[in-house]
């Protein structure tokens, strides 16, 4: 198996309604974040998003810490914001958006924290056909000592102590547990894992909308773990009237394609990040993103 290499499939999660039981299971928390894959390979440092997209510009400052980690290592993990003890999603999102003028700014104002869950490859060897527990060893080994912003995410083998990270972590904006097998390899594009979240709502972070601005049919939303944008089933009377007013000033010059449920890709007007939405995720042939409501946005800068 070769080094991997950028654009990388990452490994996935299935959702499921209860915490799973039995011998060989490792629980971590759920971060709601953007996924990345740090490359440090020939003595230089990419940043990937989910979606293959190389963010490296938006993330300088951990593109600097990333310096930190020996030639030939290629971790995967969440960004993640932390603002008044909680994570943010939306000051992620803004992040993740940022045009490589605004981001050194946006790095000082907001800086990022990577959640480091699973170490690909060390010291040029593909560590993807181990098993966890052994990739998990050696992501400590790898990352422990250099602290924040780039640390190994918290893992334990006790399921009570799991349960007690599933009742007391929504605290501070972790809202579930991602369950792996000690014995898995890592298999990019593949739902092996799990994950348990408490509710089926989700924060999406609101980057677009479909019709016209003083009555938006729709929202163009990025969820956690994600850097795709959706768009979400048309919205009712009341939130398109409540979307216009929150939106209004944000509409920027930009537009963009995303892919609508049973319509294909459609066209979009973009709007400047820091607005939140709550979305509910059903799915029947295919996944159909809800907008159950509005959050305000706070200021981020």
């Amino acid at each position: 198996m070769t080094l991997p290499r950028p654009p990388l499939k990452v490994a996935l999660a299935e959702s499921v309604n209860a915490l799973p039981r039995g011998a060989g299971l490792a629980y971590e928390p759920k971060f709601d974040g953007h996924r990345m894959v740090i490359f440090r390979l020939g003595g230089e440092v990419l940043l990937q998003a989910r979606s293959g997209r190389i963010v490296t510009a938006a993330f300088p400052d951990l593109a600097a810490a990333a310096l930190q980690l020996p030639d030939g290592t290629v971790l995967d993990g969440e960004v993640v914001v932390w603002r008044d003890g909680r994570t943010d999603f939306a000051a992620v999102q803004k992040r993740a958006a940022a045009t490589p003028g605004r981001a050194p700014a946006l790095a000082r104002a907001l800086p990022a924290s990577y959640a480091a869950f699973d170490l690909l490859a060390e010291a040029g060897q593909d560590l993807r056909p181990l098993a966890y527990e052994k990739r998990r060893a050696r992501l400590v080994a790898v990352t422990g000592s250099l602290g924040p912003p780039l640390q190994p995410v918290p893992m334990t083998l006790d399921r009570a102590e799991a349960e007690g990270w599933y009742e007391s972590l929504p605290a501070i904006g972790v809202e579930g547990l991602v369950i792996k097998r000690l014995d898995q390899t890592y298999r990019g594009g593949v739902r092996l894992w799990r994950k348990l979240r408490h509710t089926r709502t989700h924060d999406a972070a609101v980057v677009g909308f479909t019709g016209a601005p003083a009555r938006p049919t729709a929202l163009v939303v990025v969820l956690p773990d994600d850097d795709t944008p959706v768009v979400s089933s048309p919205m009712q009377p009341g939130l398109r009237g409540q979307a216009a007013g929150l939106l209004a000033g944000r509409v920027s010059g930009a537009g963009g394609v995303a892919v609508a449920t049973g319509l294909g890709e459609v066209a979009y007007r973009a709007v400047e990040p820091g607005v939140t939405a709550e979305v509910e995720l059903g799915t029947t042939r295919h996944t159909v993103t809800t907008v159950v409501r509005l959050r305000f946005p706070e200021e981020l800068d």
